[in-house]
């Protein structure tokens, strides 16, 4: 017996560790890329990842086979390819992404038409072929051309740690195209904007018309998490994800300070982590409501009924679930429009629970909690209920303000029962004199 345990000890330990990352697509414009972003493709494997490296053009590419998909995961770090090979194509990927599957994607300065359709359909727009994102304020030492090899500072990362770690960090390294994002979609994340003075234009020409990117609008990388929490990032740089980036020194032109090592390691690692769910991910594990001084859900409440509902949220922590501690979880007694809003108030180990009394008036209700918040997956539970008037029997029988009404009807009554002996007696007496 105790041989079957170890086995099965052992079994278990290698699925866990066979799906930790899962299996992930790699498109590669040449198998060179392989070796210059080395440094991020070891960081994945060796957070249990399995990695397919092939070619984007090639002939043989598939994502699903028998309806099922292949891989969880999809990156995309062939910038100049026109058109993917096999069965891959935009419209493949978008399939995936609306599968539930999460992509990254790295664009440069020549990217093909196949990353421009992509980036349309995921709300990005990246600037023309031979443009760069540009900035004669922020650039690094070592560019003595055109300043596209710019200096990013961290505090242009957006205020999302569950995204893209902490900001206290070296300055990042950014060499690539601009992005500009949908502004009527709101499922895009600006994850790291250029600086003022930066702009995208083809460092070549002289500046004729109006950039595609200015300022802040200028976008370096940027996110998209859709309605069915597949998580898509786009960068403007494939050199954001090198060796060299991750391993040069920074010294930005014109300031004495410099760091021996860029940032771009500490946010790839952070963002990677987070596009393919291993960060800000929540769960609801457990959801209950009943009466107070009961235990069990009712099959109907009653209007005024006071009720206690309760839930249970979890994050990811590693391949562990672990409590989900917030202070800001509301829940919903909805009927078409919310009749009640209130604040969760938390117990213990990531419970949550709310007491209120139900409205006077009766229809089919739901419990909603509905939580969206910048990184996280989107939490959206709802539990229906119907709510009775209350039964002929559950009705108060003297109530204050009808006593006015009780005592005008005995009154009444007391006044009918004099008239009626006045009445009576009347009649006896003239009876009396007849006779």
């Amino acid at each position: 017996m105790k041989v079957v345990i170890e086995i099965f000890a052992c079994l278990l330990a290698i699925i866990t560790t066979v799906n930790a990352g899962g299996p992930t697509l790699v498109l590669l414009d040449n198998l060179a890329i392989k070796e210059t972003h080395s440094i991020f493709f070891k960081i994945l494997q060796d957070s249990g990842y399995n990695l397919s490296f092939k070619l984007a053009d090639d002939a043989n590419l598939l994502l699903s086979k028998y309806g099922e998909y292949l891989y969880n995961h999809l990156i995309i770090f062939a910038p100049t390819v026109e058109e993917f090979g096999g069965a891959m194509s935009v419209d493949a990927i978008t399939d995936f992404i609306d599968g539930g599957g999460n992509v990254l994607v790295a664009a440069s300065t020549y990217s093909g038409d196949a990353l421009r359709d992509l980036a349309s359909e995921c709300g990005f727009e990246i600037d023309e072929e031979g443009a760069s994102v540009i900035d004669h304020m922020n650039y690094d030492k070592t560019d003595t051309g055109y300043h596209t090899k710019i200096v990013a500072d961290p505090t242009n990362l957006i205020d999302a740690p569950v995204i893209v770690g902490s900001k206290n960090i070296p300055p990042l390294l950014y060499h690539g195209t601009g992005l500009i994002a949908d502004l009527e979609n709101p499922l895009v994340l600006k994850l790291l904007t250029g600086s003022s003075s930066s702009y995208s234009y083809i460092p070549e020409r002289p500046v004729k018309e109006y950039p595609h990117a200015v300022g802040k609008n200028t976008l370096l990388i940027a996110a998209l998490q859709a309605r069915n929490n597949a998580r898509v990032l786009f960068s403007g740089s494939l050199y954001f994800f090198s060796d060299e980036a991750f391993t040069s020194p920074v010294k930005k032109a014109g300031d004495d300070k410099k760091h021996d090592k860029s940032g771009n390691k500490d946010v790839a690692e952070a963002m990677v982590r987070w596009v393919f769910k291993e960060n800000g991910v929540i769960r609801v594990s457990f959801v209950h409501h009943h009466k107070e001084k009961e235990s069990q859900p009712p099959a109907a409440y009653t209007i005024m009924d006071d009720v206690v509902y309760s839930i249970n949220v979890e994050k990811l922590s590693g391949d562990n679930w672990v409590p989900f501690i917030v202070d800001d979880l509301q829940l919903e007694f909805v009927r078409i429009d919310p009749f009640i809003r209130t604040t969760m108030k938390h117990i213990a180990n990531g419970r949550y629970e709310a007491r209120f009394k139900i409205p006077d008036v009766y229809g089919v209700y739901q419990f909603k909690v509905d939580y969206t918040r910048i990184g996280l997956t989107h939490l959206y539970n709802t539990t229906q209920v119907s709510v009775r008037p209350l039964e002929h029997t559950q009705y108060e029988r003297f109530i204050p303000s009808a006593y006015p009404y009780y005592v005008s009807a005995f009154s009444m009554m007391g006044g009918v029962f004099l008239f009626s002996i006045v009445y009576l007696h009347y009649k006896e007496d003239t009876k009396a004199k007849a006779d």
